[in-house]
């Protein structure tokens, strides 16, 4: 634990060094003073007990400083002024005091009032050490609030993404019961029990992972497998998958389920409408530091940019926002026409880990 870790969770520890480094600080000056203009031995008695005496009177001062901060601004500083005059006029007898007894024993004081010279020099000291504790206090304040507007931002972040995530489910679910309805319908009742058995294997993966947890790239294929093969069961043969994934992106960290709406989304426009189906390409590559994703099929492309707006596009803004959300302006949705079909393509930043992914594990065997 650091220094400064320490000290923010123990604030008594933090006051007392401060304190004690302010008037140690203090007792070296006047010893520097006492050195340079050659003044009699009898003075380090004086600063001792000047340093002592100060260092004991502006120790209470920090209870009345944690009362003035909750007050106006012109009752605690004209608050905070008279208490630093007083204490600076006990101050100042005790010293006046203490020079009498150790430095001027010969000319002792005649009149009251020459216990208390110096008192308005002294005052600025008082005054100096209560407005750094306010500089403290102030600066502690801002700091607490900008962690407690951090910790909101992270929260908020955090719905969000979880908003964002959560929303693709009903709409997956309700396309994968359709599916699993016309199956029914055809009687083709072994592979609609293969789907719904594939449809609670992929439902529970989605339940267990975190949304705020990000997978590498293999496992986005393996969850992406899960998916597809219940697909795969719907469209037999119409349906063909083609991988062009880099050896280097396999194990770089995505967040997850993050291409499975691009995926359904080029089933449904692309493959489903077509009696002879159709292509799914999905590529991964690490290029300058960023991560790019594609998503591509052979089917009509963008016919009506409108789809953009509803359809297809519930799936591309949701992609689109999370990666708003998660990489600000590094993250990118790019959509464009082939021929024939369209591509999404992603880009964000590429966070690597050290962990071996199941995905690579399985292609070296």
């Amino acid at each position: 634990m650091s220094t400064a870790s320490i000290f923010k969770k123990n604030r008594d520890l933090a006051f007392w060094s401060l304190h004690a480094i302010g008037w140690s600080s203090y007792a070296i000056s006047q010893y520097l003073g006492f050195v340079l203009y050659g003044k009699a031995a009898e003075y380090l008695s004086v600063i001792i007990v000047a340093t002592i005496s100060g260092f004991l009177l502006s120790a209470p001062l920090r209870y009345l400083c944690r009362y003035l901060w909750t007050k106006p601004p012109a009752i605690m500083i004209s608050a905070a002024l008279g208490t630093a005059y007083f204490t600076a006029l006990v101050w100042r007898v005790i010293i006046n005091v203490a020079y009498e007894k150790y430095v001027e024993t010969d000319w002792p004081m005649v009149h009251w009032y020459e216990y208390l010279s110096g008192a308005m020099t002294a005052t600025y000291l008082f005054a100096c050490w209560m407005g750094l504790y306010f500089g403290f206090k102030y600066y502690e304040s801002m700091q607490l609030q900008r962690e407690r507007a951090l910790r909101a931002s992270a929260l908020a972040q955090e719905a969000q993404l979880k908003m964002l995530r959560y929303q693709l489910n009903p709409h997956f679910l309700f396309n994968t019961l359709n599916a699993i309805s016309t199956l029914i319908i055809d009687n083709r009742n072994s592979v609609a029990n293969s789907a719904v058995s594939g449809l609670s294997e992929f439902l529970r993966y989605t339940l267990d992972q975190d949304p705020m947890k990000k997978v590498t790239v293999a496992q986005e294929l393996e969850a992406l497998d899960l998916y597809l093969n219940i697909e795969k069961m719907r469209f037999g043969t119409r349906l063909t998958i083609q991988y062009d994934i880099d050896d280097e992106a396999t194990t770089i960290l995505m967040p997850s389920l993050l291409l499975q709406p691009l995926i359904e989304n080029a089933i449904k426009y692309a493959i489903s409408p077509r009696e002879e189906g159709g292509r799914i390409r999905i590529a991964a590559q690490v290029e300058n530091g960023l991560l790019h994703l594609a998503v591509e099929d052979d089917g009509p492309g963008l016919v009506d940019p409108a789809r953009l707006t509803n359809g297809r596009g519930v799936g591309i803004r949701n992609t689109r926002e999370r990666l708003q959300v998660l990489y600000g302006s590094s993250g990118h949705v790019t959509v464009t026409g082939i021929h024939p079909g369209l591509r999404v393509a992603l880009a964000f930043p590429a966070e690597r880990t050290p962990v071996q992914s199941p995905f690579e594990s399985r292609a070296s065997a």
